[in-house]
């Protein structure tokens, strides 16, 4: 995933969360879009709706992307979705690791 290579992830530890809420109380507006995962531009719209129930790879990736990119917060897609911090930052280390496949459930053996 050539377009999150060299992003942090925006989930480190609680120190990075409060360092986070204050650079977003005073960041520049959000993007309208951002390079996707499959390299398109993803804006809002694009984004899984909120009472998705099955994840799927790429809308895991979409979500991960979003958030790094600055299109919506770590704290907003939790929300919007339900997502535990637990489940979100698997995803991330997934992507981290291994990009899009990282985030096939049939993937997850080969990977561990």
């Amino acid at each position: 995933m050539a377009d999150v290579v060299g992003v942090p992830p925006v989930h480190a530890n609680a120190e990075t969360s409060e360092r986070r809420n204050v650079v977003s109380a005073s960041r520049a507006p959000r993007p309208v879009s951002v390079p996707g995962p499959n390299g398109r531009p993803l804006t809002f719209d694009d984004l899984p709706p909120p009472d998705t129930r099955r994840w799927v790879a790429r809308r895991k990736a979409e979500v991960v992307t979003a958030v790094r990119g600055g299109l919506l917060t770590y704290e907003e897609a939790l929300e919007r979705w339900g997502l535990t911090p637990e489940e979100f930052g698997s995803w991330e280390r997934a992507m981290e690791r291994h990009g899009l496949d990282g985030l096939r459930v049939t993937r997850i053996r080969q990977f561990r």
